[in-house]
């Protein structure tokens, strides 16, 4: 499985970033490598029950006229 996700390195070298399903939870690392680790643990996280509060990102199917 694949999950999106969006990174940036902050002027300080840390390597921060998001699952783009989840854009208000932000996570950062010392290393590319490290980031992915927690948001791996993020991923996990989201997927094993339901957060009161969580906003994710969805896509809605609509019918053209």
């Amino acid at each position: 499985m694949r999950v999106e996700f969006t990174h940036w390195v902050e002027p300080d070298g840390f390597h921060l970033g998001y699952l783009n399903e989840y854009p208000d939870h932000w996570t950062q690392g010392e290393s590319l490598d490290d980031l992915k680790e927690h948001l791996r643990d993020l991923y996990e996280l989201f997927r094993e029950g339901e957060i009161p509060g969580i906003r994710k990102v969805a896509t809605l199917e609509v019918a053209s006229a």
